[in-house]
């Protein structure tokens, strides 16, 4: 959960693909859920180091990627405070499902930092 005010006011996506959303427990206008299993989104995160992880950029915004044992976590790079997304397997490729938080992730101030 975050205080800071640009996760606070984040406008997070109405659905993420054909999934919509989910109520989250506690309710937190800095994270949101889709589907079942759930997606879910969190800002506020501390913005990662550098790092070997794979770094994609999608639609302007650079994301760092790693494999979780049970999905994929897809956090903002270059953006301070971090958006991190929670992918379950069950949703497939990340890459394909982070488009819709594209609008949210570049309302974070950026830091300069990019993928290389």
């Amino acid at each position: 959960m975050s205080d800071d005010p640009t996760c606070t006011s984040i406008s997070w996506p109405a659905d993420v693909s054909t999934l919509g959303s989910v109520d989250t427990s506690p309710a937190d206008p800095s994270v949101a859920a889709w589907g079942e299993p759930a997606i879910i989104a969190r800002c506020g995160l501390r913005a990662p180091a550098p790092t070997a992880d794979s770094c994609v950029v999608i639609d302007g915004v650079d994301w760092v990627v790693r494999e979780l044992s049970d999905g994929t976590a897809a956090v903002t790079y270059g953006r301070e405070p971090a958006l991190e997304v929670l992918v379950p397997k069950a949703h497939g490729p990340v890459p394909l499902l982070l488009p819709a938080f594209g609008p949210a992730a570049r309302s974070l101030p950026e830091t300069g930092r990019r993928c290389t």
